[in-house]
């Protein structure tokens, strides 16, 4: 699923503070967001999603709340992708591909497995000054 970002039409952005009520609001907001771009809640993809970005969004609260004040949740979507990727500002870049291949069953392994599991992908892209990553991830429609 080699799919360019950057020409998704459907876009949305969602900032909340790294604190534990974090998660709930980007599933509601994932939710939302979905309903509005026409995607059905029983769509194969939507609880895979859900999961993954509650995954991703406790990662952040947990490890990089005490240097990334905020977590950015960012969301795009096209006719046959849902793509969608959390950003924190802490340095340290998961390898994902080590998490799959690791026996310590770790939740991003858990995650990146699902993911791949139904024909998406998931990728680490540090931000330009190094002080930062987004994990995203893409998901068949």
């Amino acid at each position: 699923m080699a799919i360019q970002l950057e020409t998704l039409p459907l876009r949305h952005v969602l900032t909340v503070p790294a604190m534990g009520s974090a998660v709930r609001i980007a599933r509601e907001t994932t939710e939302d967001v979905l309903m509005e771009w026409g995607i059905p809640r029983r769509h194969a993809s939507v609880d895979a999603a859900l999961l993954i970005l509650s995954e991703l969004v406790t990662n952040s609260v947990r490890h990089a709340a005490s240097v990334s004040p905020n977590v950015t949740v960012i969301y795009a979507a096209g006719r046959d992708t849902f793509a969608f990727a959390v950003h924190d500002r802490h340095p340290h870049q998961p390898s994902l591909h080590a998490a799959v291949s690791s026996t310590a069953g770790s939740g991003l392994a858990t995650v990146v497995e699902l993911a791949l599991s139904l024909g998406g992908t998931g990728v680490v892209r540090g931000d330009a000054d190094g002080g930062g990553k987004s994990i995203w991830i893409t998901l068949p429609l």
